[in-house]
C-alpha cells in the first residue's frame, strides 16, 4: 500500500504544483528533503541510535530486559502469540513502549529498530510483515504516551494558565488510538486480502538443531542467561544509595521555580504539577543512562565492552534506513510545497464543519501522518492566533500527543529490516490516527466546554 500512497504523492504534487503554478517550490522543497532525510536526519540519528542500541545492549546482559519481559508476559503474549515468550523481541517491544510512555522519543526510535530487528528474526518470509510486526506498529502509530511533553512544551511557552490541563485528555484519546490501532490490525490480519502466506511464524530453533548457532537470538538468551552474576548485598546498598540521590534531586528540581512559569496561574497544585513534569523530563535520561550501566556493572557485566558491541549496530541501521527516509519525506514535502494539504483543507472544511469538526484543525490534522516537524509549526501557529487556552489550542494539543507520524514510522522501522510488503499496517496506523483525532475533539469538548 505504501506503493500507491508513495506514487500519489508524487503525482498530486506534480499535478497541483502544476496548476497552481507552485512547480519550482515543489522542485526546491523535494531537493531539499532530499538533503534534510541524509544531513540532518539519518547521520545524527546513527550517534543516538549507537548511544542506545548500546544501553540496550548492556540491559539484555543485566537481565533487566528479560525480567520485564517476564513482568509483562501475560499481556505480550495475548498481543503477540506468534512470538515465543522468551524471545528478545518482547523485552525490546517493552523498552520501546516504556520509552514512548514516558515521552523519550530519541531513545524510543533506536529501542523500536533494535525491536524490528528482533522480530525480524522470526520471520520465515523476508520482506513481508509479519502479524507481530503489523501488530507493534499499530501500538507506535497510536502514540502511547503517559505525558504530551512537546504540546505542553508549545502551551507553556505562550504562557498558557493550564498547559497541563492536556494530559488527561491526551491519556485517554491516545487509549483510544491505540485499541483502534491495535483491534484493526488484529482483525485484518484474518481477512483472506491480508492473510499471512508465509510457511508461518517461527517459534523456535529447527527440530534438527543441536545447539543454538553463534550471533542467534536464541543463543543470546543462552548467553545471557548463564553469564549473569547474582548480586551481592552491598551491590543492592549502592543501587539503594544512588536511587535515594536521584529522588532527592527529582524533589529538588520539582521544587525548583519552573522555567517557563504559566502567566497568571496561581501557585500551589498546578505550579507542582509544572515542576513536576519538569524535572522528570530533565531527569529521565540520565536515569536510563547511570543506573542501567550500575546495575549491570553490580551483576558483574563489563560494561563497556558490552556498550561498544551494540552500539556498532546504530551506524549499521541509520544507512540502512536512509533510502527509506528519502523516499517519504521528499514525497511528502513535495505535497506539501505543492499546496495539496491546503487544498484538502479548503475541500474538507464545509464536510467537516458539518460534523462539528473546527476546520481550522484540519491543516495540522492532515500533516500529522506526514512529517512531526511540520505538525508542531502548524500547532505552534494554532496556539499563537487562538490562545494558548482556547478550545482549538487544547484539541490541537490533544491530537498531537495521541497521534503520530504513520508513514514516517513505517517507512523507518520496516526500512530497517527491508519489508516492503507492509500488508495491513499502514489501515491499522491510519486507523488509530482517526480514531485519536475523533477522541480528542469529542473528549476536549466535554472536558473543556
Amino acid at each position: 500500500m505504501l506503493n500507491y500512497i508513495w506514487l500519489g504523492l508524487i503525482l498530486l504534487a506534480v499535478v497541483i504544483g502544476g496548476c497552481e503554478n507552485h512547480l519550482k517550490e515543489v522542485t526546491d522543497k523535494g531537493f531539499e528533503m532530499a538533503e534534510f532525510a541524509v544531513m540532518k536526519l539519518a547521520l545524527p540519528m546513527a550517534g543516538v541510535m549507537a548511544l542506545w542500541l548500546g544501553v540496550m545492549r548492556v540491559a539484555e546482559r543485566a537481565g533487566l530486559v528479560a525480567a520485564l519481559a517476564r513482568a509483562m508476559r501475560p499481556l505480550m503474549t495475548r498481543l503477540f502469540p506468534d512470538v515465543p515468550h522468551d524471545h528478545p523481541a518482547m523485552g525490546s517491544m517493552l523498552m520501546n513502549i516504556a520509552a514512548s510512555l514516558l515521552g523519550l522519543g530519541n531513545a524510543a526510535t533506536p529501542l523500536g529498530l533494535k525491536a524490528m530487528r528482533d522480530l525480524e528474526t522470526l520471520n520465515p518470509l523476508p520482506g513481508t510483515a509479519t502479524n507481530a510486526m503489523c501488530t507493534y506498529l499499530a501500538i507506535n502509530t497510536s502514540s502511547v504516551q503517559l505525558i504530551p511533553a512537546t504540546a505542553i512544551a508549545v502551551l507553556a511557552a505562550n504562557n498558557s494558565a493550564n498547559p497541563t490541563a492536556i494530559v488527561g485528555t491526551s491519556i485517554i484519546a491516545t487509549s483510544c488510538a491505540a485499541v483502534a490501532a491495535v483491534t484493526t490490525a488484529k482483525l485484518l490480519a484474518h481477512l483472506p486480502v491480508f492473510r499471512w502466506t508465509g510457511p508461518g511464524p517461527v517459534v523456535g530453533p529447527p527440530p534438527d538443531a543441536a545447539s543454538p548457532t553463534p550471533g542467534s537470538a536464541t543463543n543470546q538468551v543462552v548467553r545471557e542467561s548463564t553469564a549473569i552474576q547474582p548480586m551481592r548485598w552491598w551491590g543492592w546498598m549502592v543501587l539503594v544509595l544512588f536511587g535515594a540521590f536521584l529522588l532527592g534531586l527529582f524533589l529538588h528540581l520539582a521544587g525548583a521555580p519552573s522555567s517557563v512559569p504559566p502567566a497568571g496561574a496561581a501557585t500551589g497544585l498546578r505550579s507542582g504539577l509544572i515542576r513536576g513534569i519538569d524535572a522528570l523530563s530533565l531527569l529521565s535520561i540520565p536515569f536510563l543512562l547511570s543506573v542501567i550501566p550500575l546495575y549491570a556493572t553490580l551483576r558483574h557485566v563489563k560494561v563497556y565492552e558490552e556498550f561498544v558491541e551494540g552500539a556498532r549496530e546504530g551506524f549499521d541501521v541509520a544507512v540502512r534506513i536512509i533510502p527509506y527516509l528519502v523516499a517519504i519525506l521528499v514525497a511528502a514535502g513535495m505535497f506539501r510545497a505543492a499546496g495539496g494539504i491546503d487544498l484538502l483543507s479548503h475541500a474538507l472544511g464545509p464536510v467537516m464543519r458539518a460534523f462539528g469538526f473546527p476546520p481550522d484543525l484540519l491543516p495540522m490534522v492532515l500533516m500529522r501522518p506526514l512529517s512531526g516537524s511540520g505538525t508542531l509549526g502548524l500547532f505552534a501557529e494554532l496556539v499563537k492566533e487562538h490562545g494558548p487556552d482556547s478550545l482549538i489550542s487544547r484539541i490541537g494539543g490533544t491530537i498531537y500527543g495521541s497521534t503520530e507520524t504513520t508513514f514516517y514510522v513505517l517507512a523507518v522501522y520496516f526500512g530497517s529490516v527491508g519489508v516492503r510488503k507492509t500488508r495491513h499496517a499502514v489501515i491499522g496506523g491510519l486507523t488509530g490516527d482517526l480514531v485519536g483525532v475523533i477522541a480528542s475533539v469529542i473528549i476536549c469538548r466535554a472536558v473543556f466546554r
